[in-house]
This record gives structure tokens, sequence and C-alpha cells, in this order.
């Protein structure tokens, strides 16, 4: 009794001297909370952005050598096993936690040394459900399902990024216009749908935007979009005017505004070898030949160093020809990359239109500056020669530029291109280096070979690559081929393709290709990548909106295809396909991740 006294009288006496210290605005009392386990607190969601992570906190101890094991759900569930740096740790004041289930009660592993003691306890960490902003009509489920159609063993330890877009899902979204100058393409204002599965097709990780973007302040609008891994393992992407880059914790490295002279990101951003950032942007204020002042579309390339300024820039209308029609007046016009019209697919526009000196400025499909003639949708660096290789939808073309601003060459059929540019075209070669029998739209008689149509994804695969021949994959959307609507919709395919290319003979020949003998099924006419994976060997493909056009046609619905295929070959060795996508959602593109360099 009497010892239980004296605890309580210095239980007393504490309270007093804490609600006394209080009162005086002193120190607030000691933290009050039970450790869960032999370290801190254990923190779900700490950076606000990523709520399938958690921290455990250090709880005040020197922790090294740490392993952590997010154990799969069910017997068929696959556990996320990752190293964690000595300065992971210290950065995140303690064990990171990645690849929580949500809704579910997550058996989480970890081993470390606590003050030099090696220990190792699982901990029991509840994560939520998924929340994300919804179109409200149209769509039935957060996010789509995942359903895994083929999986090879070596591939089981993968994990995937899928970046989607909802249209029109909010009414605050896409109400916003640039006043003076005119133009530009800030309406294009989608809400962002981002997600990590795992190869069961669980979600495994996904951001809650909204820490992020507000439709309602101008500069935090637009689509979020153009992801890449760098190498240091940190996720970089753009959104409207300003480029982010997180951690997979959700932590924000660094959120920037675009230079001042730069507007209306999209599509893609990466970072170089050099440190530097690439990405696709527009003008904020050009003077045309005719005196008017505009905002450009999805014409111009920056690249700014590591603290946000600018190196260079190209202005592709400078360098290209913004008047060349050939390919915008061939396009269907019921699926402009996202700007998707169910009412005017099947259909195209004609020279009036597009010349119309009265049409609207902006993200028009439309010829010369501050209209978007180019729609560049991809930017690629080759550091052999300091040059960006351009993917341009609307001039189906990829094309390469050297830091003179010079073209040096143009991968496209003949038809359109002034007498400059034309002397630039590639020329297309059987496997013998003999040159192919090809009309002006690109048709090539007795051989397989064909150019890229409304094409995404120029990448060169530096891995392939020699001095004597550049190494190319591209994703051939295939709409428009051969600068011409088909007779039946049907008839339309897209493919993942490589090309060998002969930069000092300037010729071009066609090494392989997939997708298109699976078809109209397969076909994407907007957005989607391929791009080689040299860990695995393989080309990694998404097919981000196979069957949109059926949708448009009212013969089916849009289920996005991922693939990884083995290089080289036909032996596809990933396929996964999604489903309950909800009739506003648009499929962009994918990535694996690499969850070791996350951490290390």
């Amino acid at each position: 009794m009497k010892t239980k006294y004296l605890i309580s009288s210095a239980i007393v006496a504490s309270l007093l001297i804490v609600t006394n210290a209080l009162a005086l605005g002193g120190p607030s009392g000691p933290v009050s909370y039970k450790a869960p386990g032999k370290l801190g607190a254990v923190l779900v969601n700490p950076y606000k952005m990523a709520p399938l992570t958690a921290i455990i906190y250090n709880g005040g101890y020197n922790l090294k050598d740490v392993k952590v094991v997010v154990k799969g759900k069910g017997e068929k569930g696959i556990d996320i096993k990752y190293l964690v740096s000595d300065k992971d740790v210290l950065t995140h004041g303690g064990i990171p936690v990645w690849g929580l289930y949500a809704d579910h009660v997550n058996n989480v592993e970890v081993s470390y040394k606590r003050n030099g003691e090696a220990m190792s306890e699982t901990y029991k960490i509840h994560a939520p459900a998924i929340f994300m902003n919804t179109s409200g009509t149209g769509q039935q489920t957060s996010l789509p399902k995942a359903n895994i159609v083929k999986m090879d063993e070596k591939f089981k330890d993968r994990l995937y990024l899928i970046n989607h877009l909802i249209r029109n899902s909010l009414p605050n979204a896409g109400q916003t216009l640039w006043n003076y100058p005119e133009g530009g393409a800030l309406p294009w204002d989608l809400e962002a749908m981002n997600w990590i599965i795992d190869t069961n097709g669980d979600i495994r990780w996904y951001m809650k935007s909204d820490v992020i973007r507000d439709p309602d302040n101008l500069y935090r609008k637009g689509n979020i979009m153009g992801f890449q891994q760098t190498k240091d393992g940190y996720m970089l992407f753009g959104m409207g005017q300003r480029y982010i880059k997180i951690d997979l914790m959700g932590r924000i490295v660094f959120d920037r505004v675009l230079p001042n002279s730069y507007i209306d990101f999209s599509h893609h951003i990466e970072q170089t070898a050099k440190g530097t950032y690439l990405m696709r942007v527009a003008s904020a204020n050009q003077k045309r030949a005719d005196g008017k002042n505009v905002r450009s579309v999805r014409d111009v390339i920056i690249e700014l160093d590591q603290d946000g300024k600018v190196i260079d820039e190209w202005k592709i209308y400078e360098i290209l020809d913004p008047y060349r029609d050939v390919g915008i007046l061939a396009l269907d016009q019921g699926a402009v990359c996202l700007n998707v019209d169910a009412d005017k697919a099947g259909t195209t526009t004609n020279k009036e239109e597009l010349e119309d000196p009265n049409a609207p400025w902006g993200d028009i499909p439309g010829v010369g500056i501050g209209r978007n003639w180019a729609h560049i949708n991809s930017v690629n660096y080759d550091a052999t020669d300091d040059s960006i290789i351009l993917s341009i939808r609307h001039q189906s073309a990829v094309v390469k530029i050297g830091r003179d601003k010079e073209v040096k060459w143009i991968l496209a059929s003949k038809n359109g291109w002034n007498e400059k540019l034309a002397k630039k075209l590639l020329t297309p070669v059987d496997k013998n280096g003999k040159a192919l029998d090809c009309d002006d739209n690109g048709r090539c008689e007795n051989t397989d070979f064909d150019f890229s149509w409304t094409s995404h994804t120029a990448y060169k695969i530096n891995e392939k690559s020699k001095p004597e021949k550049f190494m190319l994959s591209v994703f051939d959307n295939g709409d428009a081929r051969h600068n011409e609507q088909p007779a039946f919709a049907t008839e339309k395919y897209s493919r993942a393709v490589e090309y060998e290319i002969d930069e000092k003979n300037m010729t071009v020949k066609q090494v392989w290709q997939y997708g298109k003998e699976r078809g109209f099924d397969w076909y994407s006419p907007i957005t989607s990548v391929v791009e080689y994976q040299p860990q695995y060997d393989s080309m990694f493909i998404y097919s981000a909106v196979a069957g949109l056009a059926k949708q448009l046609l009212k013969m089916g619905k849009t289920e996005p295809i991922l693939n990884e295929v083995k290089y080289g070959t036909q032996d596809v060795k990933v396929e996964i396909k999604f489903t309950e996508m909800g009739a506003a959602t648009i499929g962009y593109r994918a990535l694996p991740i690499d969850l070791q360099k996350a951490f290390k």
C-alpha cells in the first residue's frame, strides 16, 4: 500500500508540475504513446501522398543494416523485400515500409542492428482503404482491375507503375484559359490515377495526388504525367505549370514552377546522364510573323540544370516546318491524344479549317505557331553526340536534332517536307542494305517495313547501339497510317517497333515489331509506350488504350494491355489486361519500378 501511495503521489506531483508548466506557457508533458515494438511509433502515410507506406520510427536508437519484408496477402500473395540504406534510415527517421495492402492488417518483418545489436521483429500494420478522386459517373471502381493473363516466373518480382487520367472528372477541371497572349494548353486538365501493382495484379502503392494538385489553382492544375524513375531511384514527373520529384515514400524532393518563359508541361520529362532535366513544354509568349503574340502548343524542348536554371531551348517551330499538314489532315478527330470525342470518331479535318484565320488559338489540330501542329510526346537524350530524339505525333515523324539546332535525321514518309528538311529523311533499306521502293506516303513494296504513324516514345536503346548503328524503339500508334484513314476502322493496328539507323549513310531498317498481328483488339490510337529493359533483356510495352477505338464505335470497352516480350522475338513473357476502366478513364503510360534502387 505504501509503495502504491508513493507512486500515486509521484504521479499527482508530476501532473501538477505539468499543469502548472502548461499554464505558464512552459514545456509540454512527456510523450504518452506506447511503442508497439522494440523501436518507436508507427506512422502510416507519413508524407500524405502515399497511403500504402509507413515509417517505423527509430525510437531514439541508432539503426543500421535494415531489411524489410512486407508479407504477401494469402497463400499466393507476393512478398515485397528490400534493403534500406543507412542514409534512408536517417532521412526518414526510422524504417521506411513500402508495399502495404490497402484495407488490410499487413505482416511486416524487419531486421536491423539497434545500437549495434542484431534484432528482428514482426509488426502488424493496417493500411487504409484506397481513396481517390473519381469521375462520379461511368466509373465503378477506384482503380482499374489488373488481370494476369501470362506471367513468366523470372518476372515475378516485377512492379509496374500505371499512369492513367480521368477525363472531365471534376466540374472545376479544365476551366481556366490563358488570357494574354492567347492560346496554350492550360485547359488540358485531367484528374490523375497513379498506382503500382505487383505481378498478382494487387495494388501496392498509389498516389494521393491532391497533396500536390488543386484544380482551383492555376499553378497546381494539369495532367500528372511523364513519369520516369531516375538512376537514384526517385520518381520524376510533371503537371501543367510544374515539375516535381518525389521518393517512393511520397516525400517531395522538389516541387518547382516552370521558368517564366515557358508554360504547359505535359507528356515527358527525363533526367539525363549529366543530371540535367529535359522536358517538353511550350512558349509562354511568341511573336508570330504576322505580328500576333501567342502561346505555343507542345512544341518547345528545354534543358534545366539541377537548380532549375534554363541551360538551353529548342523551339521546334523554328527548326521544323509548322505548316506541314499532311499528317494532321489524316488524323482521326475522335482521338487526338487525350482529347477524345466519340461524336468525331472516324472524321478528319480539311485545309479550310486548318488555315482558317479566325480559328481559335490553343490546343486544336492546326498549322502554325499557336496551334497543335506538332504534339511532341517524348524527348530522349543521346549522350554520344549531345542531341535529342523527338516523337512528333502530328507529323508522324521521329526527328533527331543536335545542340546546334540542326536536324540530323528524320524518320518519316516523304510527303510534305520542304526542300531543306527533305534532305534529312532516312532511306528505308532491307536487311542487306538495299534501298526499298517506297512511295511518298510510306507504302513500301515487298517488305514488312513501315514508318511509325502518330507515334509515341521514341527512345534510343543504348545497350544495343554501336557507333555504326543507332537502335531506336518506337510505339507506332498507327492512326493516319500512310497519311489516310482506312476504309474500315477495324483495319487499324498498333505496333511496338525497333529500327536500326545508320547515321553516317542515312539509312534505316526495321529489325523487329510486335502487335501488328494482334490487330484492332490491341490498337491504341493515342498514348502508350515501348522501352527496352536491360535487366530482363525485354521490350516493355503498354498499349494504353487498347479497345478505345472499339468503345468509340460502341463495339467494346477500353482494356489496356501490358506486355514484356523477350528482346528480338515474339515470345511474350508478361501480359496483364486492365478492365473496369470506366468510360472516362484514359490509359497514358506505364513503367517498371525498381524498388531496390529506391532505397539504396
